[in-house]
């Protein structure tokens, strides 16, 4: 048995606080009404143009199949309401509710071109069709960590799975903050109209409590958690964890997943510059020594927002791809530290807790939920043919590199590939190199 340690990091408090001071006003939002207009209601056009006769005002807005027009008088509103309301043919004048766009909060910008989830666009989730998003309704997204805060709207708003291979019951509250934040990113709700969107649409969430309040957990924790998944109806796994040793019994699990038709996405660490050692089961998943051949999932390290590697995120010959993992945006479990997860405040948003972090844990979650998308483009793909797609529509296009993998995930052009490609001639390149219980020594 040996233990397993969480890919992230606390972003500094100056840089998670750094939105804090900028807010959203809702326009018109505390005026009696709104833009100074009144909504008119009326029996006939005829009735409506000798109101207006007799009571000046800008038309704002007609709607003739409703018999409805918006107006903007030059003086009081509350006077002019009063006057045309009593016109004939005239059914009602009424105030103007304020509305706000259903947009995620966190998509809306801080300044021009700079939202707070900018790792959203930067991997172009924002460009899927909306007939995807909603097809990955038929795929099941399991992220192993350490729980989730079922309070965070957009992971409630999932109404997810949840077990606990620690405590063997459905609770998975998270102390440790490191699932939630994760979860939100694969599968948090893109539909709901509050806090941020997971990049899967809307793929199902499973989540499958391994670690503790601490983080830490055991291979045996992991490949229990594995198994509950697959066993379960997960096709995809998340596994934002890594230690650098494996095991017979984490090897298995990654085999029983694969045996099963699940893709696992794992992150690849942390440590490069701290001696750039290997972690698994990321290893596991791109073996060492194949540069980018082959393989049993994807190996994920972390790009920065301008597309280069995260000055942390491991190198090697086991690194498939790349996504944001440096100060990325998601969701906060209520219940972790505010040392380790510092808050940011989101305008906008109706309930939630929300921060920024970074480390490889939170770029892998990112690929998991564009595998999501990638079934529900072509749902007769492989596991091993959706983690082809993936990775030649990457930014390397089709290159691949110690550093990045084949690049920097991009969501809308997997997607595309996907649902342009027959099933028949993807090219099944996975299978080919299958690494052996102890064929790896630790590094």
């Amino acid at each position: 048995m040996r233990l397993v340690k969480l890919l992230c990091f606390a972003v500094p408090a100056v840089l998670a606080l750094a939105g804090s001071a900028l807010g959203a006003r809702d326009p018109g939002g505390s005026a009696v009404w709104p833009s100074g207009t009144a909504v008119v209601s009326y029996e006939s056009e005829h009735a409506l143009a000798a109101a207006l006769e007799r009571h000046p005002a800008e038309l704002v807005r007609r709607l003739p199949a409703l018999k409805v027009a918006a107006v903007r008088p030059s003086g009081s509103v509350e006077r002019f309401a009063q006057r045309i309301g009593a016109e004939p043919g005239i059914v009602r004048v009424e105030r103007a509710a304020a509305r706000r766009s259903l947009v995620e909060p966190a998509l809306a910008s801080l300044a021009p071109a700079l939202p707070f989830q900018w790792q959203y666009a930067a991997v172009r989730a924002d460009q899927v069709p909306a007939t995807v998003a909603q097809a990955a309704a038929g795929f099941t997204i399991a992220v192993i960590d350490t729980g989730a805060d079922l309070g965070a709207p957009d992971l409630g708003a999932k109404a997810p799975h949840t077990y606990s291979v620690r405590k063997r019951h459905a609770g998975v509250p998270d102390a440790n903050g490191h699932g939630t934040f994760v979860a939100a990113l694969a599968a948090g709700s893109s539909t709901n109209g509050d806090g941020i969107a997971g990049v899967g649409g809307d793929a199902r969430l499973m989540v499958v409590q391994a670690g503790g309040a601490n983080g830490a957990f055991t291979d045996v924790d992991e490949a229990a958690a594995i198994v509950y998944a697959v066993d379960h109806g997960a096709k995809i796994v998340n596994l934002s964890l890594g230690g650098p040793t494996t095991s017979s019994i984490e090897r298995r699990a990654v085999e029983y997943a694969v045996a099963k038709g699940a893709l696992l996405v794992a992150a690849v660490g942390n440590g490069y510059q701290r001696g750039n050692a290997v972690e698994y089961p990321a290893a596991l998943l791109q073996p060492v020594g194949s540069s980018g051949v082959g393989g049993r999932g994807l190996s994920v390290a972390a790009s920065t927002r301008e597309g280069g590697r995260a000055p942390f995120s491991s190198t090697g010959t086991h690194v498939s791809l790349a996504a944001p993992g440096a100060a990325v945006f998601s969701a906060l479990s209520a219940a972790s530290s505010p040392l380790r997860y510092p808050r940011t405040a989101l305008p906008g948003a109706l309930g939630g807790v929300y921060g920024y972090g970074s480390g490889t844990s939170f770029a892998s979650p990112q690929v998991a939920g564009a595998a999501a998308l990638v079934w529900a483009a072509n749902p007769q793909l492989r596991a091993d043919q959706v983690a082809s797609i993936i990775e030649q529509t990457a930014s390397g296009n089709g290159s691949w590199n110690a550093e990045l993998g084949y690049g920097v995930l991009d969501v809308a052009a997997a997607v595309a590939k996907a649902q342009a490609t027959p099933v028949a001639t993807v090219a099944a390149v996975m299978p080919a190199q299958v690494q052996k219980p102890g064929a790896r020594s630790p590094n």
